[in-house]
């Protein structure tokens, strides 16, 4: 054999080495791709369906295996970090619990998010007759009317005012204005979705007023609580009348006054006039002239 022919031999041993060097390199890569996509890792969710607002118990989860591709990277994988939060939105069972979906206890999980900034809510006691039937829900827009016993003895009268106009009702009960309008109930060992649109159990709502405006409703409800009425508005009138004060004496004065209905249903800046009626006249027949000349 040659000088040239041993160099092309080691040559071509050479290459064959880099070939395979190059192939296990490329085999090895893939390997360890496919083994990162593959592979199971721990990852929580949830056992059971969870509402928006619901806080999160320990045994609303559990820690499952799935392959690391099909993980969210926020998902958590200990219980201790979920359990004891609240859901900012609804999280369906088997479905990966994120950090994002999650937050601790704090002002944007409750009723104070509601209010608006320089505003108060304040809860009212209702019941059927003073609260509309129960036919309030979150969000609706209403007038406070309180009725009181004014003065003492016998100077003592009562009088109806509208004390408060265009109120927005935050909470009926535990119902806030941001919930579903559904909730999951458990009786024994089946769930059933308990439609809130019609729940008439509530006994209190939630409205927003002024700091002087709450001062005011705190203030009749020590003192008188099953005075104030509520009356509900059109969600679209926003417009505060100037209402005057009713006493048996206005009342009696407007039953008397012999003001129409139509007339009562005409807007407080609306005057009411009252036309008096003219007496009827009656003439007397023309007398006949004596004397020829025509009648006149």
């Amino acid at each position: 054999m040659g000088q040239n022919e041993t160099r092309t031999l080691w040559i071509s041993v050479g290459l064959a080495l880099l070939a395979m060097f190059l192939f296990y390199s490329y085999t090895q890569e893939m390997n360890s791709a496919l083994t990162k996509k593959f592979v199971n890792e721990n990852v929580l969710v949830a056992k059971e369906d969870i509402n928006e607002m619901d806080t999160i118990d320990a045994s609303q989860l559990e820690v499952v295996t799935r392959p690391k591709e099909f993980i969210d990277p926020n998902a958590l994988s200990d219980p201790n970090r979920a359990a004891g939060k609240v859901a900012l939105v609804p999280i369906k069972k088997g479905e990966q619990m994120l950090e994002t979906k999650i937050q601790e206890p704090g002002s944007v999980t409750g009723l104070s998010i509601q209010v608006a900034p320089s505003r108060r809510a304040v809860t009212i006691p209702i019941d059927d007759a003073r609260g509309v039937a129960k036919l309030l829900k979150p969000g609706d827009r209403i007038d406070l009317v309180a009725a009181l016993d004014i003065g003492r003895g016998g100077n003592q009268r009562r009088e109806v005012r509208t004390i408060m106009q265009d109120v927005e009702v935050l909470a009926t009960g535990l119902k806030i204005a941001n919930e579903l309008p559904r909730m999951l109930e458990k009786v024994g060992r089946e769930d059933y979705i308990r439609s809130l649109r019609n729940d008439t159990s509530f006994t209190t709502i939630t409205v927003e007023a002024s700091p002087q405006d709450s001062q005011n409703l705190i203030y009749i409800l020590s003192t008188s609580p099953g005075s104030l009425f509520i009356t509900l508005r059109h969600p679209s009138d926003r417009v505060k009348n100037n209402l005057v004060t009713t006493t048996v004496e206005t009342f009696s004065n407007r039953a008397d006054s012999g003001v129409t209905a139509e007339q009562i249903r005409q807007p407080a800046s609306a005057p009411v006039v009252v036309r008096p009626v003219a007496p009827e006249v009656k003439s007397e027949p023309k007398k006949r002239r004596s004397g020829g000349f025509r009648n006149l």
